[in-house]
């Protein structure tokens, strides 16, 4: 397993952090590798999404040509 350390993190963030862990039922450090965990499969999972999709894009949709716009009899 990895450790990681967190230096100049300020005392707000810390506190919250350790009220969201308490209301969470868990300790800090469970806390945040539950966050870190999550932030990681939610970006593997967008990732492998925009993959799967790609070849199912196409050809870009035919732009019709312009033409004059007819006129409006007003009377």
């Amino acid at each position: 397993m990895a450790t990681l350390t967190m230096r100049q993190l300020d005392e707000e963030t810390y506190a919250g952090l350790k009220e969201i862990a308490r209301k969470a039922g868990r300790s800090m450090e469970a806390e945040v590798r539950s966050m870190l965990e999550e932030r990681v499969r939610s970006h593997g999972w967008w990732q492998k999404w925009i993959e799967l999709a790609e070849p199912l894009r196409g050809d870009e949709l035919p732009i019709p040509p312009r033409s004059m716009p007819r006129e409006i009899d007003l009377a």
